[in-house]
């Protein structure tokens, strides 16, 4: 191939190769963060939701196929455990036996 092929062969394909490269280096940029518009899960939901609830403190929730452990600073005091299992329970659907409620590490 001789170079005024090879500069027509650029030519021609100049744009859809600038597309190419553009559309590769937007892909190596990482997320810095979730989009605003994002719609929390439903363990993000429900732990902001147990994290505003007065006396629980810190919350992380998992749930799972077979229940929900839900592990926050306030679990010490019964009442608290009381009121967070029921509103687990209100939200998820599963009984008080399948829910979990641990002390969160200081």
């Amino acid at each position: 191939m001789n170079k005024k092929n090879l500069l027509l062969l650029v030519e021609k394909w100049k744009l859809p190769l600038l597309i190419l490269l553009a559309g590769l280096a937007l892909m190596l940029i990482p997320a810095s963060e979730k989009p605003k518009d994002a719609v929390p899960t439903a363990q993000e939901a429900l732990a902001e939701l147990l994290s505003k609830t007065q006396g629980v403190g810190k919350t992380q929730v998992l749930i799972s196929e077979s229940g929900v452990v839900v592990a926050c600073s306030g679990a010490s005091n019964a009442s608290v455990r009381l009121d967070m299992i029921r509103a687990v329970s209100a939200y998820t659907g599963f009984g008080s036996d399948k829910i979990i409620i641990l002390k969160l590490r200081n």
